[in-house]
């Protein structure tokens, strides 16, 4: 702006100059005289051409301006609705139980006896859980597997799956002189339920489903698991009447 202020300035200094010659025009001039308003008439007509290219100029950069500010609102107003609908279920990416990273072969030398048995406690109290479908391998699954499931239903069936297991292991996990009466049933019912094949294994049966996922284990849920095993987040052991869900 300050560019074409300087511009109009000086115009308006050489019509007021030239306003001055032709009030003098009145009398006659000398040739001199003439030939000097000419050329100022010369200078003020090239003067204007410059001063309407760069207003033109002006123009062209406030209209690009605006557009980059109609441009930057829309992807801001696309970012803030990513950030306010972020989904439950973005993968996470996997880190060790102890949440952190992996030694190598001389840190792990270092590390003395007293220190790893503190990480085998921590190791012991962290539970396990499923990952998150992905919409890569949603959309590998046959539809005729998929029938109507949706791929935000398969993931919150993913999430109450978590549920059954946290709160099944979080009992297995505390001291039986701190569970009440109900709790210590629960905990001798999943001793039960193990054998040589679960050792060290995440699993659930379809009454803890019920029991902590407040949902029904119906043929559609049924439908559900066949997808999870499919994208190999489960499989299924059988034996003793049970069929259990083993995280995999």
């Amino acid at each position: 702006m300050s560019e074409l202020e300087d511009v109009s300035h000086h115009i308006h200094d050489r019509i007021s100059s030239l306003q001055r010659l032709l009030d003098l025009s009145v009398a006659e001039l000398p040739q001199n005289k003439m030939k000097k308003l000419g050329q100022e008439l010369f200078a003020l007509e090239r003067l204007l051409e410059e001063f309407e290219q760069c207003v033109d100029q002006q123009k062209e950069q406030l209209k690009h301006l605006k557009e980059l500010e109609e441009s930057s609102q829309k992807y801001l107003g696309d970012v803030q609705h990513m950030k306010d609908n972020i989904p439950a279920h973005m993968p996470r990416r996997k880190v060790p139980a102890n949440g952190s990273e992996p030694l190598n072969q001389k840190e792990a030398a270092d590390v003395q006896p007293a220190q790893l048995e503190n990480v085998k406690k921590t190791n012991k109290s962290v539970i396990r859980e499923m990952e998150f479908i992905t919409l890569p391998e949603f959309e590998s699954i046959p539809q005729y597997m998929k029938g109507r499931v949706s791929y935000d239903q398969l993931n919150a069936a993913v999430q109450n799956i978590n549920t059954a297991v946290k709160a099944k292991y979080k009992i297995l996990h505390q001291s039986v002189k701190t569970l009440n009466n109900h709790a210590r049933k629960l905990r001798q019912r999943f001793k039960d339920q193990e054998n040589k094949d679960t050792k060290g294994q995440y699993f659930v049966v379809e009454d803890d489903i019920r029991e902590f996922a407040q949902i029904k284990v119906d043929k559609r849920f049924q439908g559900i698991l066949n997808m999870l095993r499919h994208c190999q987040r489960l499989r299924e052991l059988r034996g003793g009447g049970l069929t259990r869900y083993m995280l995999l």
